[in-house]
């Protein structure tokens, strides 16, 4: 359809914007990083209580946790931190943000006269995403279709169906509303993986539309 030529700059502005909010989402477009847990040894051992004690805000209750809880705030992540020198990083939203996380701990302990080695490296355990169908969907009839022996669905006791992927292997959880959780990833590129196959696999069985 052509535009009128008379529209001002205002109301080709109000066309654009509203034909963008109408576009739909493809859901591997929609995939977001709800968080990141990654581990990392920085050293052999480390005195809890002189941690506790000297890092502000950091939080150590033994009878609760057996490690130091050091809270970042850019990047918005938190520290668990072990006696044996492990460290769990958890609540990152991209990968990125887990060098820069790991490096702001690193300077923390070093400013305590602790030997910690200059190059860091992590280990990825697990990345949670979110995405979105575009559509509800069906719990019951996917439940059928897909492959029972990796399907559990017991709507009594938790309202999204659970579907263990082998390639890539990862746990997509869908609810009724289209929306989808996608865990046990390695990658960013797994949760992309994980939803281009559900997509197909709902076509394939007439559930979800073109």
């Amino acid at each position: 359809m052509s535009l009128p030529i008379h529209w001002d700059n205002t109301q080709l502005f109000i066309y654009c914007f509203v034909a963008f909010i109408n576009m739909k989402v493809r859901p591997e477009e929609s995939l977001k990083i709800e968080n990141i847990v990654a581990s990392a040894k920085v050293t052999d051992y480390l005195d809890l209580p002189m941690l506790a004690s000297q890092i502000k805000d950091a939080e150590y209750n033994k009878k609760r946790f057996p490690g130091v809880v050091i809270r970042m705030q850019d990047p918005k992540i938190a520290a668990l931190v072990f006696g044996s020198g492990k460290v769990v990083l958890t609540g990152a939203k991209s990968v990125e943000s887990l060098s820069t996380g790991l490096e702001i701990l690193g300077n923390l302990l070093r400013g305590l006269k602790i030997d910690i080695p200059k190059d860091l490296t992590y280990k990825i355990q697990n990345i949670v995403t979110s995405a979105d169908l575009g559509a509800g969907i069906n719990l019951n009839k996917i439940a059928v279709g897909f492959n029972l022996d990796r399907i559990e669905y017991e709507p009594e006791q938790f309202p999204g169906l659970v579907y263990r992927l082998e390639v890539p292997k990862v746990v997509v959880l869908l609810f009724g509303s289209g929306k989808l959780i996608i865990t046990g990833g390695k990658q960013p590129e797994d949760a992309r993986a994980a939803v281009l196959k559900i997509v197909s696999d709902l076509k394939n069985l007439g559930l979800l539309s073109n």
